[in-house]
């Protein structure tokens, strides 16, 4: 048989596990043994440094969903500091994933690097922070993985020549995405996919796409246009308040996601030969013409 293609599951939890590290804790279990996934991903940020004072200040802009009076206080609920990141590096590798978290300023960047993940995570709001690329080309020796969702052509085609000139493209990973919590499927625009694999996928290590679209149908999809890599929003329960679980899996349909796409990988091959081992009692069975040939 031929080459397969390995599909890496993402398992984003964020900050859906609302703050709380027990909840964080039997997430990463969830989603290593009942989901089989390859990565937990989290988000780490500094709130006072990713926030404008007034930003700060303001009212959620959906009160329903806010743990603070403030998005400042909101974000600050939410965060988990670098020594829990640190514990929950050592529960991922208790249960045989890989950690990794999306970095939003300089001081996550700086911190997550210490703890020396497989992958950091560039989300579409930052791939365009230079001062954080650049901090990560020089002083991170991992994958680097990159979401373009709400980036012109123009952005993108600056970012891959940044890279390029670092030496880092053979180290990043480009994720299709559209910026939408969640996304209705006229707006996925996964043929997006087929055009990052032959733009780019000579040049770097591989192409994914992060999904925030409904159901599980797109994530095959787009793993059959190209994505090896397929990122999806988990929670336990898409009811809690916070506005990413509406937008996430619950533990059966991220199941149900690492399933298909290892069945689908194992079916995307060729032939390697005219009549498979499989059909050869089958065609002796009914082929007409080998019943021709035999009367």
């Amino acid at each position: 048989m031929g080459v397969v293609r390995e599909p890496k599951v993402v398992a984003e939890i964020g900050c859906n596990h609302r703050g709380n590290f027990e909840t964080a804790k039997e997430m990463i279990m969830m989603a290593a043994q009942f989901c089989k996934v390859q990565v937990v991903k989290f988000q780490k940020r500094t709130p006072r440094e990713c926030l404008t004072p007034e930003e700060y200040d303001a009212p959620h802009p959906n009160p329903y969903h806010s743990y603070g009076p403030t998005y400042g206080a909101h974000r600050e609920f939410l965060e988990l500091d670098i020594d829990t990141h640190r514990k929950l590096k050592e529960v991922c590798e208790r249960y045989g994933v890989d950690y990794a978290t999306s970095v939003w300023d300089m001081t996550s960047v700086a911190e997550v690097i210490a703890l020396k993940p497989v992958l950091i995570k560039v989300p579409s709001a930052c791939n365009t922070h230079y001062e954080m690329l650049t901090r990560l080309c020089y002083d991170y020796g991992g994958e680097i993985h990159i979401s373009l969702g709400m980036t012109k052509r123009a952005e993108e085609e600056r970012i891959i020549d940044f890279l390029r000139k670092k030496g880092r493209l053979s180290s990043v990973v480009l994720y299709h995405c559209t910026s939408g919590y969640p996304v209705p499927f006229e707006d996925l625009c996964l043929l997006e996919i087929k055009r990052l694999v032959e733009t780019y996928g000579p040049m770097v290590k591989a192409i994914g796409y992060s999904g925030h679209n409904l159901g599980i149908a797109a994530d095959v999809a787009a793993f059959v246009l190209g994505a090896d890599w397929v990122e999806r929003h988990f929670t336990l329960d898409r009811t809690w308040k916070g506005t990413d679980h509406a937008a996430s899996l619950e533990p059966d349909g991220l199941r149900r996601v690492a399933r298909d796409l290892r069945a689908i990988a194992l079916a995307l091959q060729e032939r390697p030969r005219e009549i498979l081992a499989i059909e050869e009692e089958t065609r002796r069975k009914l082929k007409w013409d080998r019943k021709q040939n035999a009367s």
